[in-house]
């Protein structure tokens, strides 16, 4: 990426008065929509009324100290940019030349006003079409575009997030998510859970990964994982931003049910749980990172996911209950925050929550 910096001027024909705002129009050599980062420093005010007709689309985009809006307009070969400033930024105040400023940070190849539309079709495989909302029952889908665009944000523009993809294959090549799609192209979509023997080396997902950290919608699921065994990390009132840094620092698969949060670049491994039952999502985990030999109830604390340890009944009998004392021999602690367990009244009732996973697993009613 390099920074190109645009400098213009402009006649002001009356004086502005500080407290006023300033609406300004200049215009800038293709700029790619995606990359459109300005800053502008000064303004100018010409009429922009002409502007309207020609442009079909607008654009947010927030740089430097302005607020800044982008319109592609129709002739493909400029982005016109109108900005709206007050005195956070530098605005001349006298009748004369107004100097504007803006820097961009844009690939140099984006200068090229050369830019050809081309067509990519999608095909959608397995259970991806999920993510295409009113338009699942299309399982082809084809997109115009004007520049060279990754294939990851190709495939994210259909709505359906980077983890979810297993294999891509562009024009029957095996091909990663940095791809970059410059022409007409067909593009297959293969979710994760099935062999690909022709392209067993291409594949983009960890199928097997026994750590995870789910959002605060899904508790239900958390506490489920961790009855079987598994490590859930799980922090219902964490930001996006913390959920992602423990999902990177700790090497843990995301799952959440927001798409756009497992379409941030950083989501390696990640899975959203289709069913809003947490029996079906727990399911639907296990197979999806295949965790059938992981399994083992009752060593997991379900409150902050620190491993069991058994503990001699003589070590906790000042902390039990007159009656549990009598009745009961054998006791786990967690080692995390000193949580003591043992089979109560609640156990039957986890007992219970486990044979219905296991039914669900197996197909069997009976279990």
């Amino acid at each position: 990426m390099d920074a190109i910096t645009f400098v213009m001027t402009a006649e002001v024909r009356t004086a502005l008065l500080p407290t006023r705002q300033v609406e300004a129009v200049f215009w800038l050599i293709a700029i790619p929509r995606r990359s459109n980062q300005v800053r502008a420093a000064c303004v100018m005010e010409p009429s922009w009324r002409h502007l309207r007709q020609r442009c079909k689309r607008s654009l947010a985009a927030l740089g430097g100290r302005s607020w800044i809006r982008a319109a592609g307009c129709g002739d493909g070969k400029s982005t016109a940019i109108s900005a709206k400033t007050n005195l956070s930024a530098r605005v001349s105040y006298k009748v004369g030349r107004v100097r504007l400023l803006s820097n961009t940070r844009m690939p140099m190849r984006a200068l090229s006003i050369d830019l050809k539309p081309f067509s990519v079709r999608l095909r959608i495989h397995g259970d991806l079409d999920f993510f295409l909302g009113r338009t699942r029952s299309r399982r082809n889908i084809e997109r115009r575009l004007r520049e060279k665009t990754s294939v990851k944000d190709v495939i994210e523009s259909c709505g359906i997030p980077h983890p979810e993809i297993d294999l891509i294959l562009v024009n029957g090549e095996a091909v990663d998510f940095n791809f970059g799609v410059a022409g007409d192209a067909e593009i297959e979509l293969y979710p994760p859970g099935k062999q690909y023997p022709n392209f067993s080396e291409k594949r983009l997902q960890i199928i097997r990964i026994s750590r995870f950290v789910t959002d605060g919608h899904l508790g239900k699921l958390t506490r489920n994982l961790r009855l079987l065994g598994l490590d859930v990390a799980y922090h219902p009132l964490a930001t996006d931003r913390q959920l992602l840094d423990v999902m990177e620092r700790e090497n843990r698969a995301l799952l959440t049910r927001d798409r756009r949060l497992l379409m941030h670049a950083i989501v390696k491994t990640g899975y959203c749980p289709r069913s809003q039952n947490p029996d079906e999502q727990t399911i639907e985990v296990i197979r999806r990172f295949d965790l059938f030999t992981l399994i083992v109830p009752f060593t997991r604390c379900l409150r902050c996911n620190a491993p069991l340890q058994r503990v001699a009944k003589a070590d906790i009998i000042a902390k039990l209950e007159p009656l549990t004392k009598v009745y009961y021999q054998e006791f786990r602690r967690c080692t995390g925050c000193a949580q003591i367990y043992w089979a109560g009244s609640h156990f039957e009732k986890l007992q219970n929550r486990i044979g219905v996973i296991h039914s669900l697993l197996t197909g069997k009613s009976d279990v």
